[in-house]
């Protein structure tokens, strides 16, 4: 994805991350059914059978996910891309908790630093700020 939509999505996730309270409740009933899924780490197969196995975000299908997106895996960017997409799409099903690795010293140890440097060369000091911000 360029690096103008990235920085763009960036900016519109933070815009709706800062309207929000610190403590999100999420309620159900028993006709309803809340996926929390946590510690992507990366690993884009495993958001991709999550949403297999139960379905894609929607009006119908609330998630909640507890952090720990990025770091270890070799697609931390990719899967942030898809759930801020899914969050604005979707404010009211999609929920998105910070983790441990939602920091920048744990992401300069752990990978996600190098990642998005690797994946952009010239704008990637840019976004990885705007990352660090949207956490």
């Amino acid at each position: 994805l360029h690096a103008r939509y990235v920085l763009n999505l960036l900016h519109e996730t933070r815009k709706h991350l800062k309207q929000l309270p610190n403590i999100s409740y999420v309620s159900t009933c028993y006709s309803e059914e809340v996926t929390v899924c946590g510690d992507l780490h990366g690993q884009l197969d495993d958001l991709f059978l999550i949403f297999y196995k139960n379905g894609l975000p929607s009006p119908s299908k609330s998630y909640v996910f507890n952090g720990d997106f990025v770091d270890r895996g070799k697609q931390s960017l990719e899967i942030l891309v898809i759930l801020f997409t899914f969050l604005l799409i979707y404010p009211k099903e999609v929920h998105l908790n910070r983790g441990n690795h939602e920091d920048h010293m744990v992401n300069l140890r752990y990978g996600f630093t190098k990642e998005v440097m690797q994946k952009y060369k010239v704008h990637g000091k840019k976004i990885l700020r705007m990352f660090q911000n949207v956490f």
